[in-house]
């Protein structure tokens, strides 16, 4: 199945018994708390103690957040791995999944950096308390990391006392390992320290949410630090703040991927057992239609999301292509799900507001997803300066394969600056698109083809137009990432063995979407009549094959219902 479904998760192929046994013991964790209790504590805003305790009892985020060469012998660190319990928790709560996302984001960091004694003390705390923060936004700047008003104040005798606040910090209230991000006083210099929520300096002041995850607002008053708790300053820790973002921002797409896939068996179970008017609800021509393109968006979520992993393993210094997927992971999949969200809310109508099912408080939690590490615009702004270099600069690389093996990922911990985005190249998208012959497919490389020309009538300027006005940017990058997320679902799914009907009715979708984005391009007041001449060409129909559509809705959608029921 490509679909995650808890109860025959037992039949996914792992490469050692342990990655096996924390997937398996997290799902029974869920299931044996069953939904009743799962969404009392949810409706009570009770913070997830118990899931912290399961973490610390069975060594989970030891397992997933380590490298090799900390933790056990054979202990490595695994994108594959993360994605899929990434994918589980999102599965069963956003909160489960928050409380997971910001304790790697808040322990990279401190792996990022220069300080190995600070390492192995954290790995000592990550045993005794598994939940870390990042402590990186503040409440009047936001995402504007450049005016951080954190301050590290130097002392006579060489150490420092930490003053200031912090905004927005998931798991504030209990982590032992928070890594706050600021500037030396009286320099320009960024610092990374690290501070203990417990300590009588650190003052937890609110949950700024009303929900069970808490999102705190802290306060340092002259927190004593020490040489032995900062783990970068300067350059390397501006660069350990941006790759912290790059490592774990991946898991929002895997995490979105989790909830949606839950609210659809929901959905399409009520639909199968709902009779009105004398038919089944999932016999209504207009249900078929949300369903089979809720199912083909869940699962180009689902495939691009596998694919994007193996990329992230790959990097390397001469191979950071993952700098284009992941941006795309964590706001086209995002985003993606809200839409999946929309539809299957559509057809379940009053049943989506019930407060015993899983839905109704994902209709609430998914809508965050896509806010979370760096707004659509910001992630939208750095996938566009990668657009000149892959569309009429590729560059030859040596196939990746499906990488879900034991190996450590090397390369996350040692990215090493951040210049240069804008010159990473990327393989020739061609290769992928050539590699089918389907109608749907066909259409679309004819709209990418008129794409490409689009960019080549608008010239130097486009560049301009982009940076000046973001509303246009939105719409060109949305073109842009259509392709680049094609292009790996086509990858994916040659992997994962999918049959062609399937993947020709994914690109059905595909197809209306980049259609969609044209009109968008052709009413910016930013467009000129020429881009506007060229983006009604990209307009195009899919190819309708009614029969095709039918037995992909039997064979791939209306078999699964029933295949999965949570526990109550």
């Amino acid at each position: 199945m490509l679909l995650l479904n808890p109860k025959k998760y037992q039949d996914r192929n792992y490469p050692d018994e342990r990655s096996k046994e924390i997937m398996l013991k997290t799902i029974a964790f869920f299931e044996n708390k069953g939904m009743k209790k799962m969404k009392e504590d949810t409706f009570s805003f009770e913070f997830t103690h118990d899931f912290a305790e399961f973490c610390k009892k069975e060594r989970i985020f030891e397992t997933l957040f380590l490298p090799k060469g900390y933790g056990d012998d054979d202990q490595y660190y695994s994108t594959y791995r993360m994605y899929e319990f990434s994918e589980i928790t999102g599965f069963y709560g956003a909160a489960y999944w928050y409380m997971y996302h910001v304790s790697t984001l808040g322990l990279d960091p401190v792996f990022l950096g220069d300080n190995e004694e600070l390492k192995h003390r954290a790995v000592q705390q990550l045993r005794e308390n598994p939940l870390c923060a990042f402590g990186l936004s503040e409440k009047e700047h936001g995402a504007d990391i450049y005016s951080s008003e954190m301050k590290l104040y130097p002392q006579d005798d060489g150490t420092y006392l930490a003053r200031g606040t912090k905004y927005y910090i998931g798991n504030g209230n209990e982590a032992s390992t928070i890594t706050v991000f600021g500037k030396i006083a009286g320099t320009d210099d960024y610092v990374f320290f690290v501070v203990d929520s417990h300590h009588e300096k650190f003052e937890c002041v609110q949950n700024v949410i009303k929900a069970q995850n808490f999102v705190s607002e802290f306060i340092l008053h002259d927190y004593p630090i020490t040489d032995a708790d900062i783990s970068a300053r300067g350059p390397k820790a501006w660069d350990d703040m941006l790759n912290t973002i790059n490592i774990c921002k991946f898991n929002i797409g895997s995490g979105a991927t989790g909830i949606v896939t839950h609210s659809f068996y929901e959905a399409i179970n009520h639909a199968a057992h709902r009779n009105v008017y004398g038919k089944f609800v999932t016999e209504f021509p207009h249900v078929k239609r949300l369903f089979m393109d809720s199912f083909c968006r869940l699962a180009g979520m689902k495939l691009f999301g596998l694919r994007a992993t193996d990329y992230m393993r790959a990097a390397s210094a001469e191979d950071k292509r993952y700098m284009l997927y992941n941006p795309i992971m964590k706001m086209k999949v995002a985003i993606q799900g809200e839409e999946v969200h929309e539809m299957l809310w559509d057809i379940i109508a009053a049943k989506g507001f019930e407060k015993d099912n899983y839905f109704s408080q994902a209709v609430v939690e998914l809508k965050g997803f896509p806010k979370l590490e760096g707004t659509r615009h910001v992630n939208m702004a750095l996938i566009a300066k990668l657009l000149p270099n892959f569309f009429f600069n590729p560059k030859e690389y040596p196939e990746i394969p499906r990488l879900n093996g034991p190996e450590n990922d090397d390369y996350l911990f040692q990215q090493g600056t951040t210049r240069g985005y804008g010159k990473i190249q990327f393989h020739d998208y061609n290769i992928a698109y050539n590699s089918v012959d389907l109608p749907n497919i066909n259409v679309f490389k004819e709209q990418i083809k008129t794409f490409a020309d689009w960019l080549m009538i608008s010239g130097m300027e486009l560049k301009d137009q982009m940076m000046n006005d973001f509303d246009f940017l939105l719409g060109v990058g949305e073109m842009f990432t259509l392709v680049a997320y094609g292009q790996l679902i086509i990858e994916s799914a040659a992997i994962e063995k999918i049959d062609n009907e399937l993947l020709n009715q994914i690109f059905d979708v595909f197809v209306r979407d980049f259609s969609k984005y044209a009109v968008d391009i052709h009413g910016k007041p930013t467009s000129t009549q020429a881009q506007k001449d060229q983006a009604l060409k990209i307009i195009k129909s899919p190819v309708i094959d009614n029969d095709q559509f039918a037995r992909v809705l039997e064979k791939h959608v209306y078999s699964l219902v029933d295949a999965y029921h949570m526990n109550p």
